[in-house]
């Protein structure tokens, strides 16, 4: 690891400041994912600006919204009570996304915009990474691993987006509060990510001195029930190989609406907003489900390594939207 220059500002605009006069600055956080980079001579800053004691924890529900500051940690946002009342995938996604010790440490903010997993990406032997040089090319897909991404991807990129958390947060609609040198704005998690297959080294619409300083979580209404499933190699901490969190209200047995998002497939948190309109009004049919599922990846770019996935992301959404329909509906 190299020699940087390390300071503690004492409020949120001083941080903000201080970032965005250096080109070679950046925040730090919980910091579990960035000392990984640093050391490993991947990411190089030559100033770390700490912002863990600055006022952005906390959780307030405010009606049918939940404000989490971004400093939270994970293990806090899932031991907030309205969580598991009101939107269980995502405490759920949570206590799937990390040991207990990482969860203590690890902020929502940090987690939202942790770099991709790619192993070459993580490699600095590896010269081939658009991602972290541009117009260098892809290593993983003449050299695929099982770990990549299939939709939002082509030939220039297929790096995965590995965020549990973020997955039930994009199909709520949550959007993230952003300050920078030119004040607040809201963000849509939705439109937060850059897509690989639109811009292989960008990886988010912030621009440098912008910081995440909280998340407006919308709460799912009384009625409706919500799940998060993870899929593994094992059941211990893991990377998921693909994940739904799937929100419905149901009518019986009808479908009266439904929010679907995908991970562990996407370059970002993947909205399946096709088999969302597929479904609303419809009965429950595991047959429809499964072509839901279908139309969510019939764009898929597979590569040898990758095209498991396709057949994986189909099972796993149709099994957990027979879990929430058929568990809601009886």
């Amino acid at each position: 690891m190299r020699a940087f220059v390390y300071e503690r500002p004492a409020d949120v605009a001083q941080a903000i400041a201080a970032v965005a006069a250096d080109p070679q600055a950046a925040f730090l956080a919980g910091g579990t994912t960035q000392l990984d980079l640093m050391k490993d001579g991947v990411w190089t800053p030559d100033r770390l600006v700490d912002i863990t004691r600055l006022p952005l924890r906390g959780i307030l529900v405010e009606g049918q919204l939940m404000r989490v500051g971004a400093l939270t940690t994970m293990e806090q946002l899932a031991a907030e009570p309205v969580v598991a009342q009101r939107l269980l995938m995502v405490r759920e996604a949570l206590l799937a996304g990390a040991s207990v010790q990482l969860r203590n440490m690890a902020t929502i903010g940090g987690n939202l915009l942790q770099r991709t997993r790619c192993r070459y990406f993580r490699d600095p032997s590896v010269s081939a990474c658009n991602r972290r040089s541009p117009d260098s090319g892809c290593a993983a897909v003449d050299d695929t691993a099982r770990m990549h991404a299939i939709l939002g991807v082509d030939e220039r990129c297929v790096a995965l987006h590995a965020s549990d958390v973020a997955v039930p947060l994009v199909a709520v609609d949550a959007q993230a509060l952003v300050a920078g040198p030119g004040g607040q704005r809201h963000v849509p998690l939705t439109e937060l990510w850059v897509r690989a297959d639109e811009g292989p080294s960008i990886e988010h619409v912030l621009t440098h001195g912008e910081l995440v300083t909280a998340v407006d979580v919308p709460l799912l209404p009384a009625g409706w029930r919500s799940g998060y499933l993870k899929v593994r190699d094992r059941a211990s901490y893991e990377f998921a190989l693909c994940s739904a969190a799937v929100a419905v209200l149901m009518d019986g047995d009808l479908i009266a609406d439904v929010r679907i998002a995908l991970g562990g497939v996407g370059s970002v948190p993947w909205r399946a907003r096709q088999a969302e309109e597929m479904l609303r009004g419809t009965h429950v049919d595991p047959v429809r489900f499964e072509q839901a599922g279908r139309a969510t990846v019939a764009g898929a770019y597979t590569l040898p390594g990758t095209a498991f996935k396709v057949d994986l992301a189909v099972a796993t959404l149709t099994r957990q939207l027979l879990a929430m329909t058929t568990e809601a509906s009886t």
